[in-house]
């Protein structure tokens, strides 16, 4: 009897993971336009999510089972969300002030496969060197990285565009020096822990 009991608990726990993280997923999936997508996890999600919710209802008098419900709810958050970070979809733009107009700011992104677009600005004290950078989800750390080493004082804000059109940007040759910079940056950290460690 404890047996079954354990087996339900478990069954509903894992259905419940299952079924968060393929809700974050098709959220994701809606929000970056890739709806068919979308639909045939939704599909997969709704099959799931009556499994589990009929399992807790045929059973409410006994607490784990409700237990466990919820306790596959909040690992299902997290581990969708360590799935959206792990899929990093679509592009960002990261604009960057630097307080020093003089650093070859512009030409060393760029020289890593970035697509950046700069200008003069002007602010509180003095002459400042703005840019506006584009880059894949995926190698949004490396840039952050890249533009600390340039100037650790910059000033950055980064967002999700809704939608790009236009513009100059050769994917196939900057996704290649991207990705060779970003490949560089785990090496290097790879490389620190080892000497940590």
């Amino acid at each position: 009897m404890l047996e079954n009991a354990l087996i339900m608990v478990a069954i509903i726990f894992i259905i419940n993971v299952v079924y968060v993280s393929m809700f974050t997923v098709r959220m994701i999936f809606t929000l970056k336009g890739k709806r068919y997508i979308a639909a045939l996890v939704g599909m997969f999600e709704i099959v799931i999510y009556v499994i589990g919710l009929g399992l807790v209802l045929d059973n409410l008098n006994e607490i784990q089972n409700l237990i466990a419900y919820a306790l596959g709810f909040g690992l299902g958050v997290i581990v969708g969300s360590m799935i959206e970070e792990k899929l990093a979809l679509g592009y960002i733009v990261v604009n960057v002030t630097s307080s020093n107009p003089d650093i070859k700011f512009t030409q060393q992104i760029r020289e890593k496969g970035f697509g950046v677009t700069s200008w003069y600005a002007y602010g509180m004290e003095g002459d400042r060197l703005a840019m506006q950078i584009l880059t894949p989800r995926k190698y949004e750390l490396s840039l952050y990285e890249l533009i600390q080493e340039i100037d650790p004082k910059a000033f950055i804000i980064s967002y999700e565009p809704k939608q790009i059109h236009g513009g100059f940007w050769v994917k196939q040759v900057k996704k290649s020096k991207i990705q060779k910079h970003h490949e560089e940056l785990v090496e290097e950290h790879e490389k620190e822990k080892e000497e940590e460690g």
